[in-house]
């Protein structure tokens, strides 16, 4: 029995219902099927879940996850609702204008074939692109010289980017390939093998993980500058796989870079440990203290680490032999433990003189009392609202109308962006008020636009620093590149593997933002020609001319 389809051939329609009690009861009933219908959804698959697992006990497979072709998969993007309604499409730019011309050729007729009163008319330009892929292998041959005073021999170096068995065209195209083109290893190997490069799978990894300091020396700048460009800083994170354990990849951005950090981890203290850029310590100070007790930590529990004395500024040995002393049964008390270590790990992060102020997140746990602001994303919000299945057709109105009022209010949000005036924030303040105290009756959506209401304060604060997002798309697309580079690279295997493929988003990806060639900017890094500015220098520049760093 198809419930839904059941409950929509009633026609149910409370408006036109005139006695309150009876009106009353039938939207308790309604909410009673609504609750009851989401109970044996998920009961349905808890058994399903159940059922496989007993199969797979019994040496046998569970139900195959094949997605039925006749019903689409539940879209909760927002995509289309929040853009403006009369959003124009942006006019291709003509692809003559961005082509360059590499050389000029004549195309002549054979006047012989021609009527003899032709007059010439000039020339019809026509652009056709195409490629050169040829062989560039060079003999050197390095002059030796030796001293017999100094019993020592000379060779003349071969030119920069030239060291080993390649040149510095392959090493960049082999990065460019990997990391921008998304090609794995193989198929890598398998396109020089085609242009006749003597290469293996073996060589291609060693290119692409070993001898890269100079990469991850201009990471950590680009991470540092990026820090400091603005105001505000988006992060977010995705599952990684490091020697077949499960990590995660976590994106640190704003609009001019995006840089990659895989750690075991996503909780509090390994945000901090990005966010400080390894220079993470712990404080026991007042402002410590009092952020302990706002955590929950016990008075006795307290007043026990406050008579220790601690000193001010411990590093990570210190406070594991302090929290050693205190608590010799680590697993009876680790939630304390993680108390103490977070308090005192965000009162030293917050000293830090490139400590950021406003962190714009989803609703994680992990990124809450971080910074002094914490923004939250309206588009991570709504997605709870297009998550609500409901079987009762007036529920589903009730929650399409809800819908509508949400991204009206979202756009006259990106109004005041454009056009910020004191006013308009209070106009749009008490606007937020009225939409989120409505009541529809339908309990579901009335329970998550009161969880709404109570991030007020984050989801509001565009009203004081309007150069802030209104959602967290910059880190969800940075996302995006760590989930493709799985479909190429399953997992990486070495400590070293993962610093080169975090290395390699972070200058491919940022130098995307900044419009600079990612294998240019390889070659000439290789090369150490100089052509290209740093990246770092880069964000400096540009960020001294963008709005979004202002404080708004």
């Amino acid at each position: 029995m198809d419930l839904k389809k059941s409950i929509t051939e009633l026609n149910i329609s409370l408006e036109h219902i005139e006695d309150p009690g009876v009106k009353k009861a039938m939207t308790q009933l309604l909410n009673i099927i609504e609750a009851q219908a989401g109970m044996i959804k998920k009961l349905s698959a808890d058994n399903q879940r159940l059922k496989d697992e007993n199969n797979r006990f019994k040496g046998e497979q569970g139900k195959p996850n094949i997605r039925k072709q006749t019903k689409p998969k539940q879209d909760i993007s927002s995509e289309a609702e929040r853009k403006p309604e009369n959003n124009t499409k942006h006019l291709r730019q003509k692809k003559k204008g961005r082509i360059k011309i590499s050389r000029t050729e004549i195309c002549q007729l054979d006047k012989n074939q021609l009527p003899v009163d032709v007059i010439f008319k000039g020339y019809q330009s026509v652009v056709v692109q195409d490629i050169a892929v040829r062989l560039d292998n060079v003999e050197f041959k390095k002059a030796i010289y030796y001293s017999p005073s100094l019993k020592k021999t000379f060779i003349a170096p071969t030119p920069v980017g030239y060291e080993g068995e390649f040149g510095p065209t392959i090493k960049a195209l082999v990065l460019d390939l990997h990391h921008n083109s998304k090609m794995s290893e193989s198929a890598i190997q398998r396109f020089l093998e085609n242009q006749s490069v003597s290469i293996s799978e073996a060589t291609i990894a060693r290119l692409l993980t070993q001898n890269q300091k100079a990469f991850h020396e201009e990471k950590q700048a680009v991470v540092e500058a990026g820090l400091a460009s603005s105001v505000h800083q988006q992060m977010d994170d995705t599952g990684a796989r490091v020697k077949g354990r499960n990590h995660y990849t976590h994106i640190l951005c704003n609009a001019l870079y995006t840089a990659y950090f895989t750690r075991p981890h996503k909780d509090r203290l390994t945000i901090l440990d990005i966010l400080s850029q390894g220079q993470m310590s712990f404080h026991f100070t007042e402002s410590a203290f009092a952020l302990m007790e706002q955590m929950k930590l016990p008075s006795k529990r307290l007043a026990e680490l406050i008579a220790r004395n601690p000193a001010k500024t411990m590093n990570q040995q210190e406070v594991d032999a302090l929290l050693n002393e205190l608590y010799p049964n680590q697993g009876k008390h680790q939630t304390n433990r993680r108390v103490i270590l977070e308090a005192s790990a965000i009162s030293a992060y917050q000293q830090l003189p490139f400590a950021i102020k406003l962190l714009l997140t989803d609703d994680a746990p992990q990124f809450k009392q971080v910074t002094d602001l914490l923004a939250l994303c309206w588009v991570h919000d709504a997605r709870h609202y297009k998550k609500l299945e409901p079987v009762i057709e007036c529920h589903r109105e009730q929650l399409a109308k809800f819908l509508g009022r949400y991204w009206d209010y979202y756009r006259k949000l990106l109004v005041y962006k454009a056009v910020p005036t004191e006013a308009l924030a209070i106009s749009l303040t008490e606007e937020f008020d009225g939409l989120f105290a409505t009541k529809t009756g339908y309990e579901q959506l009335d329970e998550r636009i009161e969880k709404t209401k109570l991030k007020k304060e984050s989801l509001l604060l565009v009203l004081t620093h309007p150069t802030l997002p209104l959602h967290n798309n910059a880190s969800e697309l940075g996302a995006r590149t760590q989930a493709r580079y799985r479909d190429i690279s399953y997992h990486t295997m070495s400590e070293l593997g993962t610093q080169a493929k975090d290395t390699f988003m972070t200058l491919v990806e940022t130098g995307k933002k900044l419009s600079v060639n990612t294998y240019h900017n390889f070659y000439d890094r290789l090369t150490k020609k100089g052509d290209i500015p740093s990246l770092a220098d880069l964000i400096r520049s540009r960020s001294q001319g963008f709005a979004f760093n202002a404080t708004g």
